[in-house]
């Protein structure tokens, strides 16, 4: 994976091969950050970034200047991973090791932009199961969105707060405010 803009454009960073992970596609990353920048100021966002695994999008987030970054993921070499990395890059993320359900019940505080890559097979429940924590807990700041990226097979548009959808390759990102 590599970094595609910021302080560390271009970079890239080799995450270990036995961590369980599929990392978002650099095009689908790009095509991200270009709608988020035309909508917020990267480096006065508060940052939550949900099922991290190789820290991927809090990297990408640190490197345009985002000061205020967690990351959450069950797997304890994901949130390892993570760690090590921010700090090699001088970037201030905070990587929490937690099941994302649970830490959205109880540790979670309110943030700008929430980012949620859960496994793609992932039932439809499961994934709405995010948004409905989210909204029931008012965890988004005014103005702010939840972004859940999800498989092209999937259908998040029943659920109460979603905005619309964009698709990138296999990928797609449904919007929530």
């Amino acid at each position: 994976m590599r970094i595609i803009s910021g302080k560390h454009k271009g970079r890239r960073i080799t995450a270990p091969s036995k961590l369980p992970v599929r990392p978002t596609t650099d095009m689908a990353k790009e095509a991200l950050f270009n709608i988020l920048n035309n909508q917020y100021h990267i480096s006065e966002l508060k940052i939550l970034d949900l099922f991290s695994g190789t820290g991927n999008l809090a990297f990408e987030f640190g490197s345009r200047g985002a000061k205020d970054i967690t990351a959450v993921d069950a797997h304890f070499d994901c949130v390892k991973f993570i760690k090590k990395t921010s700090e090699e890059l001088e970037l201030s993320i905070i990587a929490i090791k937690s099941d994302v359900y649970k830490y959205l019940e109880k540790g979670a505080t309110r943030s700008d932009l929430i980012f949620a890559d859960p496994p793609y097979d992932f039932t439809t429940d499961q994934f709405g199961k995010i948004a409905e924590i989210i909204f029931d807990r008012d965890l988004l700041n005014e103005d702010g969105s939840l972004i859940i990226e999800h498989s092209k097979h999937t259908d998040l548009s029943q659920f109460p707060h979603y905005s619309h959808q964009r698709k990138y390759g296999s990928s797609v990102f449904s919007f929530f405010e």
